[in-house]
């Protein structure tokens, strides 16, 4: 990453998407659909969510217009990017018969080298847990890497966090540190831009952008700061390895799942969890098969039957595991949390459950929560 920094006027954000593409990449970025905000490819900035912001709470997610022209200016939508490299839902391979028995052909996906604008910090995060998950492991999955091999990555650094949101005390955010080819912070006639990699150097070459000014760089450093400083929500600051695996048998457990449904939104919309399953598909006429792996989730009833029994029988058992595993022993497996502090397990869950409320109750011990300072 370089250190010098130049400036993006805004209108000039189309012939920076032309010059991506001009070297061969699908622009994929932020746009409104349904109601929500999500990626697509797109090559026209009129696409981008002008003007929208977004309204976040446990159980509740809402956009709307404010009328001014940022494209950027909102936390973050129920999808990070994982669906992008770890696929919802694709066949891995296909077994059909022959004259001398069975054949299996590898279905590796066709991909297309693609640009993602508008990147998060937790998302940044996310994607480099992902990536020590799927391709720094004794087993590299080819799947997931054939879908890495040629992505540009265009950060934006938040100027705006949700109440649900807490990548601070997650240590994520709202800057993107790495993991960039460009990174963006956008004001309100442009962007201050600053190269990340060999590629993003290129093209902000291109561009031919003058460096930007003391005062553009001092209010893109004071919006991110307001984004910091404006986030309602943080972790306990203690090992919370240590302290959740000393408070399994925390009353807490039992009275969050009186309200968890047990539905598995929150480890789909979390943009770190990898758990999966496979299964096979026969074709009707019985000649050949199709072995399909889609996202799986610790919450089912099914995650936790192993040989013959139920290891987590009770929704207690699951939430337990979800979050201690996601906070506590994600660090002997992966020498990280789990948690990048997006916040979307709380914005998508039907229930309204509150993931930092939870942790910090538990974390806090009786006194803690009879005393009222948990609520957050």
């Amino acid at each position: 990453m370089t250190d010098k920094l130049f400036y993006l006027p805004r209108e000039r954000f189309q012939f920076f998407l032309t010059c991506i593409s001009n070297h061969c990449y699908q622009c994929i970025g932020p746009q409104l659909r349904d109601g929500a905000i999500l990626y697509e490819a797109f090559t026209s900035v009129e696409a981008l969510p002008k003007g929208y912001r977004d309204s976040q709470k446990p159980g509740e997610y809402r956009v709307k217009q404010n009328g001014d022209q940022r494209f950027f200016a909102w936390a973050n939508g129920p999808q990070a990017l994982k669906p992008l490299f770890f696929a919802p839902e694709e066949p891995m391979w296909r077994a059909h018969k022959n004259d001398e028995g069975f054949v299996v052909d590898g279905l590796l996906p066709e991909t297309k080298s693609i640009a993602v604008i508008g990147a998060r910090a937790c998302d940044l995060a996310a994607l480099k847990i992902q990536d020590k998950v799927f391709l720094q492991g004794d087993y590299i999955d080819p799947y997931y890497a054939r879908r890495r091999e040629s992505v540009f990555l265009v950060g934006v650094n938040c100027t705006h966090s949700a109440s649900t949101c807490f990548c601070v005390s997650a240590g994520n955010g709202p800057r993107c540190d790495s993991g960039f080819d460009i990174v963006l912070t956008e004001l309100d006639d442009g962007f201050v831009v600053q190269a990340g990699s060999e590629m993003g150097g290129i093209i902000l070459s291109e561009l031919n952008l003058g460096t930007a000014i003391e005062e553009q760089i001092l209010l893109s450093n004071s919006a991110t700061e307001y984004a910091a400083t404006t986030q309602t929500r943080s972790l306990p600051e203690e090992d919370l390895r240590k302290t959740l695996f000393a408070n399994l048998h925390h009353e807490r457990w039992e009275n969050v799942a009186e309200r968890c449904l047990s539905c598995g939104n929150c480890t789909q919309v979390c943009p770190t969890c990898f758990c999966h399953t496979e299964a096979e598909v026969p074709a009707l006429d019985g000649n050949s098969s199709v072995h399909m792996r889609q996202w799986a989730s610790c919450f089912s009833e099914g995650h936790g039957y192993i040989h013959g029994m139920q290891t987590r029988p009770e929704i207690t058992h699951r939430y337990r595991q979800w979050l201690t595993h996601k906070l506590g022993s994600w660090h002997d497996q992966f020498g990280t949390s789990g948690c990048v502090g997006c916040g979307r397990c709380m914005t998508w869950c039907p229930a309204a459950i509150d993931m930092v409320e939870e942790v910090n109750i538990i974390c806090g011990g009786d006194r803690f929560w009879q005393s009222g300072e948990g609520a957050l």
